[in-house]
């Protein structure tokens, strides 16, 4: 179950260098975060596992196991949000990030406050999205879609193919639902991406595509000619409802 957000929220933070770590932490813990620093990939990967923070803002560069080797290793076992810190033009780190199941990143250097926002974004949309269970929303809204074999149920957060449990990460659920939820719409990537992360697209984030793509084979649909979850060109992604 997730903390809510007025308490504490738990934060580990995965990084090697003492004092910007020291300082992340300093300002965190200041702005009502219990703050964790571990500075070793390969100590990172069962303390997450094991203590299952509400958060976890991971370094790529790293000793022990870098960043990349740790998500991979925990997302099967921690569900909760990754924030992965890349370097500032490098593109191919931030495409890898999500591929091994990051939940968003952030550009080194980062200033303190831009930090916070990202793991507040992250925090209370892990929790307002029914994290453990839930219902139909006070609105009436639909809570569980069916297409076909593919089953979505909002109020459980939960996705089955077939009958069987589809396992996808907080960010590929996120985007799954908003696309199922408007199916038979064109959704922009500018529409997508300020739906999701509620700031404005760039022009250049990658990680709507990178997603769909893992988002794709895990629920039926053929990656190299894809029926269910469409790309349309210079316009966005289509969600089909019905496929014959």
């Amino acid at each position: 179950m997730q903390t809510d957000i007025t308490e504490k929220s738990k934060v580990i933070i995965v990084e090697d260098d003492e004092r910007l770590a020291s300082l992340t932490a300093e300002y965190l813990q200041s702005n009502g975060l219990e703050v964790q620093v571990i500075g070793d990939g390969s100590v990172a990967i069962p303390a997450i596992i094991e203590q299952q923070p509400d958060i976890v803002v991971l370094d790529l560069m790293l000793p022990g196991a870098d960043g990349l080797e740790v998500c991979r290793m925990v997302r099967d076992k921690y569900k909760n949000p990754i924030l992965m810190l890349t370097a500032r033009t490098d593109d191919v780190d931030q495409v890898l990030g999500l591929e091994m199941g990051a939940d968003d990143y952030v550009a080194k250097p980062v200033k303190p406050r831009v930090l916070l926002a990202r793991i507040r974004a992250l925090l209370r949309r892990s929790e307002t999205s029914g994290a453990d269970g839930g219902s139909v929303d006070d609105q009436g809204n639909v809570s569980r879609l069916e297409f076909g074999d593919l089953v979505i149920d909002n109020s459980a957060r939960e996705v089955w193919l077939a009958s069987a449990p589809v396992d996808l990460t907080s960010a590929e659920y996120d985007l799954l639902w908003l696309l199922a939820s408007n199916a038979g719409i064109i959704l922009s990537r500018e529409e997508i991406f300020e739906r999701l992360r509620g700031i404005q697209y760039d022009g250049q984030d990658r990680s709507i595509d990178v997603r769909v793509s893992r988002i794709r084979p895990k629920v039926g649909d053929d990656p190299m000619n894809p029926r269910r979850i469409k790309t349309v060109r210079s316009k966005g992604y289509l969600f089909v409802k019905d496929l014959t």
